[in-house]
């Protein structure tokens, strides 16, 4: 019998660079509610939850018909505060949905959502794209993410990895081998439990990459093709081109 899948939208509201983002108006509606509507369409959710810091973005996610939990305003990162968000719920796998891409794809949620309710050898899933450009490779704000022929994670970095020796500076991506990370993962709940109860190790005080403490426990994750990254609303200025992609999309 599959585990019990519960898909949680972390929004706090002190985002450093754009406090109160999950309420921030794309194309008529919140950046909250565009989440919501795409997690609404994967299938393999049993359960939707937001979890948030906030009275504010708790009273939108109940507008928009989700459940909303209250959580402590001091988390230190968004996998601690779902962790705090399932406690005492019936789950065998937690999806991490992040708050602020508002064209996530559903179809990969459930990919995501299955794969760890089916398959017990995977600790966590997530997923990853093809990088197509050598400024995509070089960005240090796109995370690239090395795989074992089987799909597990070897190493996520900063970094443009794989290396490619004597391809000269800014060197770029190879077809098949540099891969950009998707943000989404899913935990089997008995090993989010251990992950939040761990501190931050070496690697990820180095690279601020959370993912490196699952690593650093033997963590077996699973990265699955995905498309193009979509865009994450990180400032006001990604307002306007987020509209401009849903509308490309078909979605407004």
């Amino acid at each position: 019998m599959s585990a019990r899948v519960i898909g949680v939208i972390p929004a706090r509201w002190g985002s450093t660079r754009f406090p109160g983002k999950s309420l921030a108006v794309i194309a008529g509606k919140t950046l909250l509610a565009r989440v919501i509507e795409r997690v609404r369409q994967a299938r393999r959710l049993e359960e939707i939850l937001v979890a948030t810091d906030d009275e504010r973005i708790a009273a939108a996610a109940r507008g928009c018909g989700a459940a909303a939990v209250l959580t402590r305003p001091d988390h230190p990162s968004g996998t601690d505060r779902i962790a705090e968000a399932v406690e005492g719920r019936d789950a065998g796998v937690v999806v991490n949905i992040q708050g602020d891409e508002p064209l996530i794809d559903p179809a990969l949620i459930d990919r995501v959502a299955e794969r760890l309710a089916d398959d017990p050898r995977w600790d966590m899933a997530t997923a990853a794209s093809p990088i197509a450009s050598a400024e995509e490779l070089h960005q240090p704000d796109v995370v690239k993410v090395v795989r074992a022929d089987d799909g597990a994670a070897l190493y996520f970095s900063r970094a443009p990895i794989p290396f490619v020796r004597g391809a000269g500076d800014g060197f770029a991506p190879e077809p098949g081998q540099h891969w950009r990370h998707i943000g989404l993962y899913g935990y089997r709940r008995a090993f989010l439990e251990r992950l939040v109860k761990t501190p931050p190790c070496a690697l990820e005080h180095l690279e601020k990459l959370e993912q490196l403490r699952a690593l650093a426990l033997g963590a077996r994750i699973l990265v699955l093709d995905g498309e193009a990254a979509g865009i994450g609303v990180d400032s006001p200025a990604d307002v306007p081109r987020a509209e401009a992609l849903l509308r490309d999309a078909g979605l407004l």
